[in-house]
């Protein structure tokens, strides 16, 4: 009787430890927690860039037309009279009209001008072409315009590839333009320029082979007629011949 009561006991405790065993197997055991991968950076190929502004360039206004108002030819010279222009010949220095040229030759330090006769304009462009035949550093050459016998306005080409202007009164000289630096005036001989000057009213512009150099303005003498001149400034003589005289009207109100 008290063998068959421990052996319930015994079957009871079993019976009791896999009923908690069971329970424990039952239980589900939670999965091992994994780490989670850290992002990685998206590499851009082709990043964008701002959009550069267009730049916008001011725009030079257009060179204003420098001889205004030309009007028809109103006298041309071929030099081929001899009578329209002063000509003279000395030991030092002489003008001649040749070959439709008019060449004035100078020695050392000599200055040599020659007047067109019978001639007196007030507004209007001239054209005449130079030809240096000998001539070097400060030595120079160039036009007379409004001119009388002793007053007048004169454009120097200088040998040392400068231009400047000079008003002459009976002797006395007055500088206009300082010199200035040009491509266009013949550095020395031989050499070849297209002297132009436009005259109205006050003003007068300088052109060689065309293109303007420079402007003065001067009252002083309001009309006359055209000359040419050359003048050495050094030890050596001057010779330059001067064609192709070509004047125009001018119809211009500034």
């Amino acid at each position: 009787m008290i063998f068959r009561y421990i052996s319930i006991l015994i079957i009871a405790g079993l019976l009791s430890s896999c009923a908690a065993l069971d329970e424990l197997l039952a239980t589900p055991i939670p999965p091992t927690p994994t780490e989670t991968p850290l992002p990685t950076a998206t590499i851009i190929w082709f990043p964008p860039s701002v959009t550069p502004t267009l730049q916008t360039f001011s725009t030079k206004a257009p060179t204003p037309e420098m001889r205004p108002g030309l009007g028809e030819i109103i006298l041309t010279d071929d030099f081929s009279k001899s009578s329209l222009w002063d000509i003279a010949s000395s030991n030092q220095a002489s003008t001649d009209i040749n070959s439709n040229r008019l060449t004035i030759a100078v020695q050392s330090g000599v200055y040599m001008l020659s007047l067109r006769h019978d001639l007196i304009l007030d507004n209007y462009y001239a054209e005449i072409t130079a030809q240096p035949g000998l001539c070097r550093g400060e030595d120079n050459y160039g036009v007379l315009i409004r001119a009388s016998a002793g007053t007048y306005y004169r454009f120097v080409l200088a040998c040392n590839g400068t231009v400047r202007a000079e008003r002459i009164t009976n002797g006395a000289r007055l500088i206009l333009q300082q010199p200035l630096p040009t491509g266009d005036a013949p550095p020395g001989a031989p050499g070849n320029v297209r002297i132009g000057v436009w005259a109205v009213g006050r003003e007068m512009r300088l052109f060689l082979n065309g293109r303007f150099q420079f402007s003065i303005s001067d009252p002083s003498f309001p009309s006359g007629t055209i000359g040419v001149f050359a003048r050495s400034t050094g030890e050596t003589p001057v010779v330059v011949s001067f064609s192709d005289l070509v004047i125009q009207s001018v119809e211009y109100n500034p």
